[in-house]
């Protein structure tokens, strides 16, 4: 339960200040973020089998995120929107994985899925903070001159 608090406490958290302080590629990051998991959420099968074969409604969710990640890469000026969308990629290489090795556990399916949401929010989080204060150092020096 603990992990779920934390996820959600830095979901909220780095999709919020994202949306507030971001320039429009952290806000695109964060609407994608917020949608997939959302969707993720009200898709992800709740069967006594999750995990034991590839779950499509997560793979297209995935691609999808995958494709707003990378067009929030090409649109900014800043490197760490390519860091979100190739850790993305890395999320939907599970998919694939669990396609070519039917025999992986679905624990550990589910942990390759999962566990990249953790960087990705933390970086939103980081790149937002930068792009911020490198903005306000702009205006204070524009301000001073």
């Amino acid at each position: 339960m603990d992990r779920l608090l934390l996820y959600h406490a830095l979901l909220f958290v780095a999709c919020g200040y994202a949306l507030i302080r971001g320039k429009s590629d952290a806000r695109i990051v964060a609407i994608v973020f917020l949608a997939g998991n959302f969707a993720t959420t009200a898709l992800r099968s709740h069967a006594a089998s999750t995990y034991s074969s590839v779950e499509t409604s997560i793979l297209v969710i995935d691609i999808l995120g995958f494709a707003g990640f990378t067009y929030a890469a090409l649109i900014s000026d800043r490197f760490w929107p390519l860091w979100v969308a190739g850790l993305q990629l890395t999320t939907s290489m599970g998919h694939i994985l669990k396609a070519a090795h039917t025999d992986l556990l679905p624990l550990a399916y589910a942990a390759a899925l999962r566990f990249w949401a953790y960087p990705i929010l933390i970086i939103l989080l980081i790149g937002t903070w930068r792009s911020h204060q490198r903005a306000l150092e702009e205006r204070g020096s524009s301000a001073t001159a």
